[in-house]
């Protein structure tokens, strides 16, 4: 009966040394895996006020002929933050970007455009723009105001647009079976409805989410996408170092 208990008590206390062990091996995980994100943040945080404070000489020329067409993704949370969002277009006119497309997926920014635009007094409306101005205006900031019932609702009219040629269309009966929808079909309808605006060479993202939070396929086909971050976080370096990484990188577009 004494050995059995020694035997349970030595049991007890090899089970309690080992989850002892796995909670100070998580711990050092854990511990190392913070100190390294801090770190690395720490990192981003100097290297940002230095290029922003044009230590950093390579970043200060910026071939912006490379960058025609911006896009700012931002999630719907942190889109009600107008303050910040007005502060990143205030920094990309000063870096002399001229044409920028501002997208969630809720609408918030478009609800909030005469805010917007009431701090942006050098801008024009890309909807309310002349058609043969839209990409050659240089003396203003372009922006366009998108959100996700855009995308829905150009892909349905797109659509619709498409059925009523060819319920219309004067083929015969075994053409009209042998038909196929391409992509130049769909881009052409796009465009008859509207909703075919220019696509953008770089999309930034800014929030928690790394991916482009249902901003329109057909118009990113060959966009660079660099997630940013937090707004709320947001630095001017980092916007300088993702422009310029940019404009540094060879596209290949293929055939």
């Amino acid at each position: 009966m004494n050995i059995r208990e020694e035997m349970q008590k030595a049991n007890r206390l090899i089970a309690q040394i080992g989850n002892f062990g796995l909670q100070l091996l998580w711990f050092i995980l854990h511990l190392s895996v913070s100190t390294w994100y801090f770190l690395l943040d720490l990192a981003h945080v100097v290297e940002s006020y230095f290029i922003s404070s044009g230590l950093m000489k390579s970043y200060k020329a910026l071939n912006l002929g490379k960058l025609r067409y911006l896009a700012i993704v931002v999630g719907s949370e942190e889109a009600y933050q107008t303050s910040k969002v007005i502060e990143l277009l205030q920094w990309l006119e000063a870096i002399g970007v001229k044409h920028v497309c501002l997208y969630d997926m809720e609408g918030v920014l478009k609800r909030s455009k005469e805010a917007i635009l009431e701090k942006m007094s050098n801008t024009t409306v890309f909807q309310e723009a002349d058609e043969n101005d839209k990409l050659l205006d240089q003396k203003h900031m372009m922006l366009e105001f998108a959100s996700f019932s855009d995308g829905k609702e150009a892909v349905a009219k797109a659509a619709n647009l498409l059925f009523a040629k060819y319920l219309t269309s004067n083929n015969s009966s075994e053409d009209q079976e042998g038909e196929i929808f391409t992509e130049p079909h769909l881009t052409e309808a796009l465009r008859a409805v509207g909703s075919g605006g220019p696509e953008p060479d770089l999309l930034l993202v800014y929030g928690p989410v790394r991916c482009h939070q249902g901003f329109p396929a057909w118009r990113i086909r060959y966009t660079e996408i660099v997630h940013m971050g937090s707004l709320k976080s947001m630095r001017y370096g980092s916007l300088i170092k993702a422009i310029y990484k940019f404009t540094m990188v060879r596209q290949n577009y293929g055939k």
